[in-house]
């Protein structure tokens, strides 16, 4: 299995965070206008290597599928700095599954390898309106003690 045939098989587009998606569940239940759950795939690829840093309002459940094992930056609204390999060696502190709470801000990387394929499930289901980009202006003003850390996953 390479990085095109995931892509070209799943169906995947380009995400705006990077790496490429697709939504693959969309719950056909609702309360108050909303979806009750929605999933997607998410692939990085050594030419789209980052998940460039975003945050959502609600909780985010991510499991590893394939591929390489992928770094997770974690940035809790308190400007605690979390770090965590999504991947199947547990023995090695590998996580196959993450939920990045709502209102952290957080970045993936493919750190090695051609690709690392994750799905998430969101709880209520996913919303632009509940999703932010980090502006670098803003985490540097905020976060200047994780700037150098937090610099390379910005994507402005």
């Amino acid at each position: 299995m390479d990085k095109h045939t995931l892509i070209t098989g799943l169906a995947l587009s380009p995400h705006p965070e990077g790496g490429y998606f697709r939504r693959s569940y969309e719950s056909p239940l609702q309360q108050r206008g909303r979806r009750l759950m929605s999933c997607i795939y998410y692939l990085l690829t050594d030419d789209q290597p980052t998940g460039h840093l975003h945050r959502n309002r609600s909780d985010i459940v991510h499991f590893w599928q394939g591929g390489s094992p992928l770094s997770y930056t974690l940035l809790s609204p308190k400007g605690k700095l979390l770090h965590y390999i999504l991947g199947p060696d547990v023995l090695k502190g590998q996580h196959p599954q993450l939920t990045v709470p709502g209102g952290f801000w957080k970045a993936s990387q493919l750190l090695c390898g051609e690709f690392g394929l994750i799905s998430e499930a969101v709880c209520p289901g996913f919303d632009y309106d509940d999703h932010d980009m980090a502006s670098a202006a803003e985490i540097r003003a905020r976060y200047p003690e994780h700037w150098p850390q937090l610099q390379p996953l910005c994507k402005n």
